[in-house]
């Protein structure tokens, strides 16, 4: 049989990982890529979540158990590598004997290829804007290894040709151009016209200026973030995306005002899990199961709560390029920065939906079109933990140790987490009322194993 979808191989984007601490500094291998988000949780004693990202940076953390705000320090993650990470000595990550799980997602994985249409506006003298974006002469995110064209096509870029240097304002600046990987081709105003630029490793900061006119351009942010800068919605958001995956990593600024936010994924998200970085704001999460009108509820990655009724999303659905937010503290402090997860759901990899409870041993069972590797579950009308499980720390069915994404507290191993991981879902084997309560709704988040696609990317049945 073979696959259409991208996806032949789910371990090549998820993959969970176990290892053992050693208290001092180690290098976990064997995740089989180079992870963009890992999540770590201590297995044998009471600890934090840890979770970092490459668009924060690998000394920043945040705890998906708690409130608190982003964190920096040397002494958790050190590196993002090719196969895996590694560690400094804190006990939330590395203490001497622990046991450790790790979930490792892909997001960008290659370097981008990305084109800004570029046009000259009026805005108290010239200015460069993007993409029609409503603001200009913006600062630019510009990831290593990626290639960045700004097409000058547009009658405004007439006599505006765009350049960068490492000096504010480049020549007019005192400073000269800086031409390494950069090439411009036709006349800017004119079919065709564009400067390319590929980002070099170490590259400074650079600036982006017209070769003919002071003060038009901005700056461009090369080494202090892994993303890009997205112009799809009201408010400019940096964004590492797969979109084979279906997941992007989006970090934004807010305005304090309503707005959307691009998202990259070129598909309408699932789920969105979002967190204010600089406070001590909750973890807001959209699923898209959650209620009939799911724009307009949330959930709380760090506390039991039921589903509530609250703007958070500006009561406005995603689409395949933007989501919203509202004006709350959770989403939009203005000045405060803020970090998204998002997720749109590819067969035979991937799965976000609903469930009933029905209370008994011969539990309902969940297709999902693959056998899971790894789910996160939620009650929605009650209180109830986020419960995880993965094939990694139980092999075999029935899978039985839960970690809760909300908590600090140990693998719990119970006869009521009891689910069979199926070749095309999941079934629940246990009772208790936070998995599986009779005429209970439940959201959750799978993804693969292995798929089971047919070649037309269509989830088989059964056999």
């Amino acid at each position: 049989m073979s696959y259409t979808n991208g996806l032949d191989k789910p371990s090549d984007y998820f993959n969970t990982k176990l290892y053992t601490g050693n208290g001092s500094t180690q290098s976990i291998t064997g995740v089989g890529f180079q992870p963009d988000w890992v999540w770590i949780k201590r297995r044998n004693a009471s600890s934090n979540h840890i979770l970092t990202d490459v668009v924060r940076g690998n000394t920043k953390w945040l705890e998906s158990n708690g409130t608190n705000a982003e964190q920096t320090g040397t002494d958790r993650i050190t590196s993002f590598d090719s196969d895996g990470f590694g560690l400094g000595s804190n006990a939330n990550v590395n203490a001497n004997t622990g046991t450790f799980t790790s979930w490792n997602w892909l997001a960008g994985g290659t370097a981008p290829s990305i084109t800004y249409n570029v046009k000259v506006v009026s805005d108290s003298g010239n200015k460069y804007r993007f993409d029609d974006f409503g603001t200009s002469a913006v600062t630019l995110d510009l990831q290593e290894g990626g290639t960045y064209t700004f097409d000058q096509s547009d009658s405004s870029n007439s006599g505006h040709p765009l350049r960068f240097s490492t000096t504010s304002d480049g020549t007019h600046g005192g400073g000269s151009e800086y031409t390494t990987n950069v090439s411009t081709i036709g006349t800017a105003g004119s079919a065709g016209a564009k400067t390319v630029i590929t980002v070099a490793a170490s590259a400074p900061t650079l600036y982006y200026y017209c070769t003919q006119h002071s003060g038009m351009g901005g700056q461009a942010n090369t080494n202090s973030t892994f993303g890009s800068s997205n112009f799809s919605g009201s408010i400019q958001s940096t964004v590492s995306a797969n979109i084979s995956a279906g997941f992007s990593i989006v970090s934004y600024t807010a305005t304090g005002s309503a707005g959307t936010l691009g998202h990259g994924l070129s598909a309408v998200p699932k789920m969105i899990i979002l967190k204010e970085r600089v406070g001590t704001e909750n973890w807001m999460v959209y699923h898209a199961g959650n209620t009939s009108a799911p724009e307009t509820d949330y959930l709380l990655l760090n506390s039991t709560s039921a589903t509530a009724d609250f703007p958070v999303w500006n009561d406005t659905a995603p689409t395949s390029s933007v989501f919203s937010i509202g004006t709350d503290s959770s989403t939009s402090t203005s000045g405060d920065t803020y970090i998204v997860y998002c997720f749109a759901e590819k067969k035979g990899y991937s799965s976000f939906g609903t469930y009933q409870g029905n209370g008994n041993a011969d539990g309902t069972f969940v297709y999902t079109g693959f056998k899971p590797a790894w789910f996160m579950i939620k009650r929605t009308n009650n209180t109830s933990d986020w419960h995880i499980q993965d094939n990694k720390r139980d092999t075999f069915n029935p899978v039985d140790t839960s970690l809760f994404a909300n908590t600090t507290d140990t693998d719990t191993t119970s006869s009521t987490y009891d689910t069979d991981f199926l070749s095309n879902g999941f079934k629940l084997r246990g009772t208790t009322t936070a998995r599986n309560d009779a005429g209970s709704p439940y959201i959750y988040i799978a993804f693969a194993e292995s798929p089971f696609v047919n070649s037309n990317g269509v989830p088989n049945n059964a056999r």
